[in-house]
């Protein structure tokens, strides 16, 4: 497949594992606001594992991306070193033994930035902190040998040898993807992690202008991954190990991924949260606050409000879960409550609308418990489905993750008149009940429930369902609270601001 190739652009988007492969979330975000500014021409850096994780895009690309790139970081290129024996540099490895020292003062400590930094610049091709001496160096067997014997308590020399090749290779593939970019106005990263490490690079390197927005808290996610993984090893016995703790390969995943997020704090402006506690958080995280700020999502009205003629007067028995078949939505604590639902409601629906193809034996396990609870005719998985057809013969938009932002699929429900039940992460409190005492005073457009809770689910999801007038008030509520806060427009307006600065910084690169 051909891609449009440009020798400069306005704004390039480091995008990782998003748009344009896969669909919904911040892949649909990412495309609204790319087709939200014709006039700016902008470049899409694509990040990925392995091709092979990949299959065709999901978006057709935008008139105005004049430039598309992608690069997979567990794969071999063509200018990785071969093996060959060699000293090392020693300057370079001074460096790197500098940020050793300074990590172990915490987090906090400003050296560390300071030597992060210096190590990241010398990362680029060309550097003293190079590829092939940390693939190939006597040095770097050293220092990695040291870091084994002082700080890891896994007896498995060999696990931990190759969790630091494959955790750190990656940096020096973006090092380079950061030398060969095209010219940019601006850069604008969506998450934090490779593409923010990428961002800070950029920032750091050319002085281009760094914008972060981060739809989820990218630390907290993967953390959340790393907590469940079954692929890190903990090769520790019954007598080494202390319950309390966690293994040493997961701690070096997460401070990992915590320190590329500072990098990428450090080098951002603005720092762009979707709502105020994940702007608390990226605080937390290290950003410096008068950086940060929220901007929430916003739909486009016009799509959904013709749909509210179509809705029967009386709400549909109908539960529909529209996303991804991935553990983090929690689907089998949706089917769970349908169970309950079913029960009490024999003529409920519980559809599932989204792909199933990202995690097939996750979702494998969804359709096994669907059988197991006799649910076939009840439960229905409906694949990718246009929203705009699927909300008047719904009577509500669930949401059972346990790990969200601020999700589209519930301001596109209130767009069309439909309540939610929704897990209490991510904003969907502050969507549901409101923010402020103005927001508030709208009325609940639905029911927050705590995470795998399934009865307590089913049970708010029956009361909802079950009481009309409630119904009906929660229905006025969403349409009131996405009209007044959540448009299209809103969103709109704060990004062109946002842009038109970060583009007025570097008005000479053209």
């Amino acid at each position: 497949m051909s891609h449009p190739k440009a020798q400069s652009a306005d704004i390039a988007l480091l995008l990782e594992g998003t748009f344009p492969y896969v669909s919904g979330g911040v892949s649909s975000w990412i495309n609204q606001i790319v087709r939200a500014y014709p006039e700016y021409r902008y470049a899409i850096v694509f990040l990925g594992s392995r091709r092979t994780d990949y299959g065709q895009f999901k978006y057709p690309l935008p008139e105005n991306v004049v430039h598309f790139e992608e690069h997979y970081l567990h794969e071999p290129s063509p200018w990785h070193p071969q093996p060959a024996a060699r000293q090392g540099d020693a300057q370079g490895q001074a460096l790197v033994q500098q940020l050793l020292d300074a990590f172990t003062q915490g987090q906090a400590n400003p050296a560390a930035m300071a030597a992060f930094e210096a190590v990241a610049r010398e990362m680029m091709p060309g550097g003293r902190v190079s590829l092939g001496d940390f693939l190939h160096s006597k040095r770097a067997w050293d220092l990695i040998c040291n870091i084994y014997r002082e700080h890891c308590a896994d007896p498995s020399f060999v696990d931990f040898f190759w969790t630091m090749r494959i955790m750190l290779q990656p940096l020096w593939v973006l090092a380079r993807v950061a030398q060969q970019l095209l010219p940019v106005r601006a850069v604008h990263c969506a998450s934090t992690g490779y593409a923010g490490f990428l961002g800070g690079l950029l920032a750091q390197t050319r002085g281009t202008p760094l914008i972060l927005s981060e739809h989820g808290i990218y630390t907290k996610e993967r953390k959340i991954d790393l907590f469940k993984s079954e692929w890190i090893r903990d090769n520790r016995n019954i007598f080494q190990r202390d319950p309390t703790e966690l293994s040493y390969f997961r701690q070096m995943w997460i401070h990992f991924f915590e320190w590329l997020g500072r990098y990428c704090y450090a080098h951002a402006d603005p720092i762009i949260a979707l709502y105020e506690a994940n702007r608390l958080r990226q605080v937390s995280d290290g950003a410096p606050p008068e950086r940060t700020g929220s901007i929430p999502n916003g739909i486009r009205l016009e799509r959904f409000v013709p749909l509210r003629a179509q809705r029967p007067h009386e709400p549909p028995p109908v539960l529909c879960l529209i996303g991804r078949v991935v553990p983090i939505k929690d689907i089998k604590t949706f089917i769970r409550a349908m169970r309950r639902v079913v029960n009490q409601r024999p003529d409920a629906q519980g559809w599932i609308a989204g792909p199933a193809e990202e995690d097939p034996a996750y979702a494998e396990e969804c359709r096994n418990l669907v059988r197991s609870l006799g649910l076939q005719e009840q439960v229905r998985f409906l694949g990718m489905q246009r929203v705009e057809e699927l909300m008047p013969r719904i009577g509500l938009v669930v949401l059972s993750s346990i790990s969200e932002a601020l999700p589209l699929v519930l301001l596109e429900g209130y767009a069309a008149g439909v309540p939610a039940v929704s897990t209490d992460v991510g904003s969907c409190r502050q969507l549901i009940e409101g923010l402020d005492e103005a927001d508030r005073a709208l009325g609940h457009s639905g029911t927050v429930v705590p995470i795998a809770e399934p009865q307590q689910l089913a049970d708010a999801a029956l009361e909802l369902l079950g009481d009309s007038a409630r119904w009906q008030a929660a229905s006025r509520a969403a349409m009131a609270r996405v009209e007044r806060y959540y448009t299209d427009t809103l969103m709109f307006e704060r990004y062109r601001q946002v842009y038109e600065h970060a583009l007025a910084q570097n008005a000479g690169a053209r």
